[in-house]
């Protein structure tokens, strides 16, 4: 049996010392980029593979992240984390790291799984999701100095902290659009249909179509909040409460809603009303969205998850920065959605050709 190439032999090839191997190989952002070239080449042509164990035990680097599943509350929404956590897992295995999975009951729960995690070189950093104001994940991996990464802004904290570090899709930027695009059709009483007051996330999306509908009309908290409905998350909740909206003279032109789960519901309603020329647009930009032609809010979750990377490792690097160390400012990511527009939302009667945003937004008209 042909004997494996070693780390002498690939510093032999590349003609550089065993050091210089090891440093491309777990610091590659201090070796020379003409050097570690060399070294990469030599790689390559030798077929060398690193002995992970060993590594493991010499470094106490696992090459591993942890991130929590979370529970599949509801179909719709749930598909954001599903193809969030793909990309990751494309991206992460270009950088030679891996995603590690696991289960948490509630944040208590998950704060004993870091730790463990941790205690045992499992993972050499976390992504949290879901966050909320006051989240005690994030206050715990602060405290221990834990690498992480959030997917979604520490609400209530400062979002310029250095040691929080975060990556979000803009949701203020993505109603914005959303509501701009049916005043460029000439809609004037455009709704609001969100979640209760409270979230994070769902408060940072009715800022972008609260916005938009004060920018174009100026329109009085008491106005605005007169257009505004709420309901927990779901399909059903949704439906029912749009369905006792249309029940009486509400007076609305359009909805834009803060998750597709919401929109969908909205949209049976509404077909259920008779009213099957009133736009809905929906958040997330799901599969189920694509399905039945609503218009929606794209997160771009491949940039999303290419930008906790670079927070992590940085821009080229293949470990995990310790705390942020040399990271440059800022220290967080908020990428900008785009709106995808689809058939659900060109009935109202105006002509396409009068938009004025249609240059801004991605077009997948349902004929």
């Amino acid at each position: 049996m042909a004997q494996l190439p070693t780390v002498e032999d690939v510093a032999r090839v590349a003609n550089v010392s065993r050091q210089t191997v090891s440093n491309v190989l777990n610091s590659p952002e201090i070796v020379k980029p003409e050097t570690r070239g060399r070294v990469e080449t030599a790689i390559a042509e030798l077929g060398y593979r690193p002995h992970a164990s060993a590594r493991r035990l010499r470094t106490r680097q696992s090459s591993t992240i942890g991130i929590r599943l979370d529970p599949l509350v509801n179909g719709i929404s749930g598909s954001v984390l599903d193809r969030y956590l793909h990309a990751l897992t494309e991206r992460a295995a270009e950088r030679g790291m891996r995603i590690m999975l696991f289960t948490a009951d509630d944040p208590d729960d998950e704060i004993e799984e870091f730790r463990r995690l941790r205690d045992g070189a499992d993972v050499d950093a976390f992504i949290v999701t879901a966050t909320r104001y006051a989240d005690p994940r994030i206050d715990w991996l602060v405290a221990e100095k834990v690498p992480f990464v959030a997917f979604g802004r520490p609400w209530g904290e400062d979002l310029n902290s250095p040691d929080r570090l975060w990556v979000d899709v803009d949701g203020h930027s993505g109603t914005h659009q959303a509501t701009q695009h049916l005043i460029s059709r000439g809609l004037t009483r455009i709704g609001y249909l969100g979640w209760p007051e409270g979230s994070g996330t769902g408060d940072d999306r009715r800022t972008g179509w609260e916005a938009a509908m004060t920018e174009r009309f100026g329109l009085s908290p008491a106005e605005l909040a007169g257009l505004t409905t709420t309901t927990e998350e779901g399909v059903p909740q949704a439906r029912r409460i749009v369905e006792e909206l249309f029940a009486g003279d509400h007076g609305l032109d359009a909805l834009v809603c803060v998750s597709d789960s919401l929109a969908l519901g909205a949209m049976m309603a509404v077909n259920e009303a008779g009213q099957r020329s009133f736009p809905v647009i929906g958040f997330d930009n799901t599969p189920v969205a694509q399905a039945v032609g609503l218009s929606s809010v794209e997160q771009n979750l491949g940039e999303v998850a290419a930008g906790t990377l670079e927070l992590l490792m940085g821009a080229t690097g293949r470990r995990v920065i310790p705390h942020g160390e040399g990271l440059q400012d800022p220290r967080h990511r908020l990428i900008t959605p785009k709106l995808v527009v689809r058939r659900s939302s060109h009935l109202a009667p105006v002509e396409e050709a009068g938009s004025t945003t249609a240059g801004n937004h991605n077009r997948e008209e349902n004929q």
